[in-house]
């Protein structure tokens, strides 16, 4: 499993915000030119070589993350598999990690040990936000069904 440090990580300001901003317009640009295109050849002017050919979808979040940089914001990158400790899920749900703890042992979020520590991979922890927000949407749908079944 790939443990945090393979996120990549872009401190704000650490990408040119105007050159950022320039490249994220050229992509979109393209993107809505070619809008059935699967793959994205990037060619330069560099003779006969053969031109780098790119996913679209590799190149919509290439175009994500420019945006992000030339808004001035930093941008992380994890993979999907990436295993997170505790504090990190903690930070990551902005929640205490006692709180993320509570969470792990009631059996709402899946992790393993590794010795005495917690991992949680990043998808689990995804997956538990989703629910979530799912649950809040709909306890406040509930609580504004019943607002109005009283008249508030």
């Amino acid at each position: 499993m790939a443990g945090i440090d393979a996120v990549k990580r872009s401190e704000p300001g650490a990408i040119d915000a105007e050159v950022a901003g320039r490249a994220m317009r050229r992509i979109k640009d393209y993107l809505m030119r070619h809008p059935d295109e699967e793959f994205i050849p990037v060619t330069g002017e560099v003779g006969s070589e053969d031109a780098l050919v790119l996913p679209r979808a590799a190149v919509s979040i290439l175009a994500f993350i420019l945006a992000q940089a030339a808004e001035g914001r930093g941008v992380s990158v994890v993979p999907s598999h990436a295993e997170l400790t505790t504090q990190q899920a903690a930070a990551m749900l902005n929640v205490s990690r006692p709180f993320v703890i509570t969470l792990l042992d009631s059996g709402e979020i899946p992790f393993r040990l590794v010795g005495t520590h917690r991992r949680i991979r990043f998808d689990d922890l995804k997956t538990y936000q989703q629910r979530s927000a799912a649950k809040s949407r709909s306890a406040a749908d509930e609580l504004t069904q019943l607002g109005q079944e009283l008249g508030i």
